[in-house]
């Protein structure tokens, strides 16, 4: 297939996956940030999630994962006018990521209604990173070093396996877990580590239905700002084929991107993940539209 065929097929997947999850959107938000990435794009692994969250409901977000180590997604968003230049630390971040750390892959977010969002950076399975490592980057927030001792106490600190910078927010997703080389403790994922955790960062207790649903958790993500010291979400991930067999009550919206999205996911897994945030909790996931065999031994677990 030809690149411009390429592209033309993935945007009216675009367009129909908003369609079904009933998000509007225009070609001249879109098309740009496919462009940009036309390099990557046809070896990439691409996916689309929804969330029921109040800050999120509106959009649908796309994911280029598994884009080759030597790209900087971010210079390839300000060359092409999809992000604006910033003397935040959010600005210089991605750079120190991947000149001092061992990056192996990294990957892009949009919002069909946002635009360009986030980058996300990718070490090997076989040696993820450790949060001090990341703490240590001279742009990183001071709130991964406030909380170095807790994600010790919970068994994180050796098991970085994404670092996620938002710049619309200004945040940070630290993630733990998945892949062979580090699991998180189950003690983490059960009932009483969940519950110590969110009354250690102040967050509302956790849901029955979240405790149930962390019994098959494998990857679990904290989120941080520039802003304070607080880790301000936590979220806790199950990789499953059949996400509407949870034991969660399921927003209309993902039933819709399950049940008709308009790409086969046959033979794929889909990444359910439930967010705790001062407010309460919410729920989100990540359908794949184009898979790669090697990202069954990123998201590998054991439940």
């Amino acid at each position: 297939m030809s690149e411009s065929a390429f592209l033309e097929n993935f945007y009216a997947a675009v367009e129909g996956t908003a369609r079904v999850v009933d998000v509007p959107f225009e070609r001249e938000t879109v098309w740009p940030i496919l462009t940009a990435y036309q390099d990557v794009l046809p070896e990439s692994v691409i996916s689309f999630r929804v969330q029921n969250s109040p800050l999120g409901a509106d959009d649908l977000d796309c994911r280029f994962t598994m884009l080759p180590r030597g790209l900087d997604p971010y210079a390839v968003a300000l060359a092409n006018g999809l992000a604006e230049k910033t003397d935040h630390p959010v600005g210089k971040l991605l750079a120190e990521v991947h000149g001092e750390l061992p990056i192996d892959s990294c990957g892009v977010d949009f919002g069909v209604r946002a635009g360009f969002t986030k980058t996300w950076s990718f070490p090997t399975i076989e040696r993820l990173l450790t949060v001090r490592e990341v703490a240590a980057l001279p742009s990183a927030p001071e709130g991964i070093t406030a909380n170095l001792e807790l994600f010790d106490r919970y068994g994180l600190s050796d098991i970085v396996s994404t670092v996620g910078i938002d710049y619309g927010s200004r945040t940070v997703n630290l993630y733990f877990g998945g892949g062979a080389s580090g699991r998180v403790p189950r003690t983490t994922f059960a009932p009483e580590g969940v519950r110590s955790l969110l009354a250690e960062l102040g967050l509302p207790a956790p849901s029955e239905e979240l405790l149930t649903f962390n019994e098959k958790a494998f990857v679990m993500y904290a989120t941080l700002s520039w802003d304070s010291p607080k880790i301000s979400r936590i979220t806790y991930s199950v990789m499953t084929p059949e996400p509407l067999a949870l034991p969660v009550t399921v927003a209309p919206q993902i039933v819709r991107l399950v049940q008709d999205a308009p790409y086969s996911t046959e033979g794929r897994n889909f990444v359910y993940g439930v967010t705790v945030t001062p407010k309460g909790e919410y729920h989100k996931i990540q359908s794949y539209y184009q898979w790669r065999r090697p990202v069954e031994k990123m998201l590998v677990a054991e439940s």
